[in-house]
C-alpha cells in the first residue's frame, strides 16, 4: 500500500522557520522524484520544490528560492522541506508528491498545515 505522510507543520510567526518531513512507504522511492505543493485556502495547488530521485538535482518556485531547501534519505524514504524566512503568504496546505517520471505513477500525501502569522 503506497503511503506519503507529512508532517512538522504548525504555526510559526513571520521570519521563522520550520522543516517538513515526508515519509514515503510501499513504493521504490529511490526510483522516484519527490515534490512539494502547497494549496492556500480559495487558491489552486502550486508547486513549491522538487528534487530527483538521486538527489543530485532541485528546483524551485520563484517564491521560495532562497529559503527553502529540499533534501531526501533515499536509505530511510524520507523527503524534506527546510523552510526559512516565513511569510504569510506561505501559510497553506502542503502535500508531498511521489512522481514516477513524466507519464506517472504519481502519488500525494494528505498534507500538512502551515500557518505563519503574528
Amino acid at each position: 500500500q503506497v503511503q506519503l505522510v507529512e508532517s512538522g507543520g504548525g504555526f510559526v510567526q513571520p521570519g521563522g522557520s520550520l522543516t517538513l518531513s515526508c515519509a514515503a512507504s510501499g513504493f521504490p522511492f529511490k526510483d522516484f522524484g519527490m515534490n512539494w505543493y502547497r494549496q492556500a485556502p480559495e487558491k489552486e495547488r502550486e508547486f513549491v520544490a522538487g528534487m530527483i530521485s538521486s538527489g543530485r538535482w532541485s528546483n524551485y518556485a520563484d517564491s521560495v528560492r532562497g529559503r527553502f531547501t529540499v533534501s531526501r534519505d533515499n536509505d530511510k524514504n524520507m523527503f524534506y522541506l527546510q523552510m526559512n524566512n516565513l511569510r504569510a503568504d506561505d501559510s497553506a496546505l502542503y502535500f508531498c508528491r511521489a512522481s514516477g517520471g513524466g507519464t506517472g505513477p504519481y502519488y500525494w500525501g494528505r498534507g500538512t498545515q502551515v500557518t505563519v502569522s503574528s
